[in-house]
């Protein structure tokens, strides 16, 4: 039987989207029977979609071989069970290849991330989504962070693109966002979805949902999967105890560790996932490895989350 279109099966996930690290080994080279690991204990805690080699598995790190490997060995651990969604970005000629190489692997689907370096204006950014989504017969999520910012109008467009089933935001401005999905409401109806993209979605899920943007990525998810599944189904059932125990006790000191460091998005989640007993290695430069009292915080803090999950105080 052939599964559901990839936007029916993220439009109401069960548990949280998970985005797993990409695990090397000792000489810094990806360890594949690793990164299974992580995605089949990922599937089996709960997840509802993989998003592999993206920005927690730094796609910026790959080469386009170790990428195609990963993504490659996720559809094998994922094993149909859920969807399995890409990683594409830099130019958009690599952008395509991305693309291309990760059909071929087998995934459901792309995250498109934002174009490298350069600073485009919405013709620039729509026409390269819209290369992006022409490529392959793979549906598109477009990324909008850092330097791939769109107007309402231009998401409006891309709504309208084939193959461009949604955006994932990662820059934070509720006002812009709130204006996107009234823009695409009103003049692209449809099934167009949307997703908190930020680092450590769940701290500011909460003001997503008031927008109706449902949909977030999970970081927590690869190191505390109890913990992110639980915080899922408080809010989609309305437990406002255990969302504000989980978010005063636990997210919010995670998300202010995380920010005493650099690159601590993907680099506190992978000693995240060591702490937990996977040896997932060490990140690629040019992020670093959180500082060792920064671990011991961390291990203070996943110990208080799970008790908190446990009614403790």
């Amino acid at each position: 039987m052939t599964p559901p279109p990839l936007a029916d099966r993220l439009r109401d996930p069960r548990g949280p989207l998970f985005f797993p690290v990409t695990a090397y080994g000792p000489d810094g080279s990806v360890d594949l029977d690793v990164h299974r690991t992580h995605v089949r204990r990922g599937v089996a805690a709960g997840a509802a979609a993989v998003f592999a080699a993206c920005g927690t598995g730094e796609f910026h790190a790959l080469l386009p071989e170790e990428f195609q490997a990963v993504v490659a060995a996720t559809v094998e651990a994922a094993g149909g069970r859920v969807p399995v969604v890409a990683g594409a970005g830099y130019g958009t000629a690599l952008a395509v290849r991305y693309a291309r190489l990760a059909e071929e692997a087998g995934a459901d689907g792309l995250l498109a991330m934002p174009p490298y370096l350069v600073r485009a204006g919405q013709e620039g950014l729509l026409r390269h989504y819209r290369e992006i989504a022409a490529a392959t017969a793979l549906p598109v999520i477009v990324y909008q962070r850092d330097n791939a910012v769109l107007t309402p109008r231009t998401a409006v467009a891309l709504a309208r693109t084939d193959g461009v089933i949604g955006l994932k935001d990662g820059l934070g401005d509720l006002d812009l966002m709130q204006r996107v999905v009234s823009a695409v409401r009103t003049e692209a109806p449809g099934d167009f979805l949307y997703f908190n993209g930020l680092p450590t979605a769940e701290q500011t899920q909460l003001a997503y949902r008031a927008l109706g943007i449902t949909l977030y990525s999970s970081a927590v998810f690869c190191f505390a999967p109890e913990i992110a599944l639980a915080f899922h189904r408080a809010l989609e059932t309305g437990d406002q105890d255990i969302v504000r125990r989980l978010l005063d006790g636990f997210y919010r000191p995670f998300v202010e560790l995380r920010a005493e460091g650099s690159g601590y998005a993907v680099s506190l989640v992978k000693a995240g996932v060591r702490l937990r007993g996977l040896d997932v290695g060490e990140v690629r430069p040019p992020l670093h490895e959180p500082a060792e009292d920064h671990v011991e915080q961390l291990a203070r803090i996943v110990e208080r989350g799970y008790a908190l999950l446990e009614g403790g105080a």
